[in-house]
């Protein structure tokens, strides 16, 4: 299901993404984006994909935090929590 917004073009042609719009087609803070102007007057907007170098990257942390969720590490965890964990204590 395709998500429309409508979102005001300011001055200086800029436009804001929002953020369900972001959501749905996977463009994060950074990504780099293809704009092309159809002949009808329409204006399509894609995420371009990654170098190869990058996507192996963004697996690997994948990989990486999936391997620390799976041994019950977690980003909200306080620096006591994980020296317990990591000592064993009981």
């Amino acid at each position: 299901m395709a998500v429309v917004m409508s979102t005001k073009v300011t001055v200086k042609g800029q436009v804001t993404l929002p953020k369900s719009v972001r959501e749905a087609a996977g463009i994060r803070p950074g990504d780099l984006v293809n704009v092309r102007a159809l002949p009808e007057g329409g204006v399509i907007v894609e995420r371009e994909a990654p170098p190869a170098k990058v996507r192996e990257a963004l697996q690997q942390i994948d990989r990486a935090v999936a391997e620390l969720h799976r041994r019950g590490i977690k980003p909200t965890m306080t620096t006591d929590e994980l020296m317990h964990l990591m000592r064993d204590d009981e």
